[in-house]
């Protein structure tokens, strides 16, 4: 069986590598890295306003490397920094309307791409690799 882990974990690293550098690919028109790119996509799609700390955990990136991103996505007018009002240390991170119109081209290549990949997959085994991959995300973020 630890074969089959080991390989398991080798396919789930290197595809999600492949898919975020394939998306990449697709949004270089729109002028945006990785970071930018996935920055704006975790603040468009988060239920509250984000903390610069709150989207570097989601990112998985330190807080130093999240201030300069937020800043170049600031200086683009992508987004601003909202003082808290308990709390005017912390700043949520609010997409503008220039951001949310560029999330949502970012969203519409997205779509496309992953309609594309996986159209010719079978639905019955993607909601269940979908589900054990959900599944192994809560535990694994459980676990730290």
């Amino acid at each position: 069986m630890s074969k089959l882990n080991e390989r398991f974990s080798s396919a789930l690293h290197s595809t999600a590598r492949a898919w975020r550098l394939a998306v990449d690919r697709r949004l270089k028109h729109l002028g945006l890295s990785q970071a930018t790119w996935l920055a704006i996509t975790i603040a468009a799609k988060a239920t509250e306003p984000l903390s610069q700390t709150e989207l570097a955990h989601r990112l998985g990136i330190e807080g130093a490397t999240m201030v300069a991103t937020v800043d170049r996505l600031v200086k683009a007018g992508l987004v601003v920094r909202e003082p808290l009002e308990t709390d005017r240390r912390v700043k949520h991170v609010v997409l503008t309307e220039v951001g949310n119109s560029l999330y949502n081209s970012v969203r519409a290549e997205a779509d496309i791409f992953r309609n594309t990949l996986l159209a010719n997959v079978d639905k019955e085994k993607l909601q269940i690799v979908t589900e054990l991959l959900e599944q192994l995300q809560a535990v694994a973020e459980s676990s730290s």
